[in-house]
């Protein structure tokens, strides 16, 4: 067995670090002593419809006596990502993690436009593709390295409005599976966090209606166990890890809700008519926006 992976040094890349999960895994991995290049579109200079930015998240990493750097990205541009991987490399000389946080989602099922169709597929599915093959040369050059996405229950269950979320989360997660094979004799590990418990992101909340937030996780409690995952040995490889499955199992991650979410999440791919009932929260958030 390998020795556990020490944070404190090494450079972690996180993409869509200007808010949300993305935000919260950059303040995590800083506070264990890493050099952190924070990656997304939204910059103060040009900033999105939802709040936060890469330059925000720098400066808390900064504050908190952390080292950052702002990397503005456009992930369905190629060449943005080569560019991506190459700042924290000519920054600090290295890169030891690689973090696939960033997703985009669109309400639609079967008749969803195919332009947005695509964006979620560039954005979910190539783009940490082509983030991981840009970084590869650099992770081995290391001696070891880690690789981690971020999944969703959508990818084992259906959800109504978020198919093709889905679809590009299932994909995200056999490709982990895949990638640990492969890189297993570099020393990289390769791994998928699912989140399957509700989390108050900026990102969820803007696409759904009004709801109970009781029971809503803040999003550094993912980011905790998203950071236990980077610390595992080589061998702890090719796993797709539930949020809720790791926090009972490992007794991490420990809730920081007014109410402790109960409903167990399913830990398979469902087949099936499953939850015909189901209300689509997405698409009434989305009906409330639109008036």
């Amino acid at each position: 067995m390998s020795e556990p992976f020490d944070l404190a040094g090494k450079v972690v890349l996180v993409t869509g670090a200007s808010r949300g999960v993305g935000a919260a895994i950059a303040l995590a991995a800083a506070a264990k002593g890493a050099k952190v290049a924070c990656a997304a579109r939204s910059t103060k200079a040009s900033p999105k419809p939802l709040p936060g930015t890469i330059d925000e998240t720098v400066e808390a990493v900064v504050d908190a006596g952390g080292e950052a750097i702002a990397v503005p990205t456009d992930l369905t541009s190629a060449d943005d990502i080569e560019a991506m991987v190459a700042a924290p490399v000519e920054a600090w000389g290295r890169l030891d993690v690689v973090v696939n946080n960033a997703a985009v989602t669109f309400v639609g099922e079967v008749d969803i436009p195919l332009k947005r169709y695509d964006l979620i597929m560039d954005i979910n599915l190539r783009a940490p593709l082509l983030t991981v093959r840009a970084a590869l040369p650099h992770l081995r050059a290391a001696g070891r390295g880690r690789i981690l996405s971020l999944s969703s229950q959508a990818a084992l269950r259906p959800v109504p409005g978020l198919m093709s979320y889905g679809m590009s989360k299932l994909a995200l997660e056999r490709m982990t599976t895949d990638l640990a094979r492969q890189l297993h004799p570099d020393c990289i590990a390769v791994n998928c966090f699912r989140i399957d418990i509700p989390v108050a992101s900026e990102g969820t909340l803007a696409n759904m209606g009004d709801i109970d937030l009781t029971d809503w996780e803040p999003t550094s409690v993912p980011a905790d166990g998203i950071i236990w995952m980077l610390e595992q040995p080589d061998e702890y490889s090719g796993r797709c890890e539930s949020m809720w499955d790791l926090r009972h199992r490992e007794q991490i991650m420990p809730t920081r809700a007014e109410q402790e979410y109960t409903t167990k999440p399913p830990l398979q791919f469902i087949n099936g008519l499953y939850d015909l009932e189901t209300q689509d929260a997405f698409a009434r958030g989305a009906e409330k926006a639109g008036g």
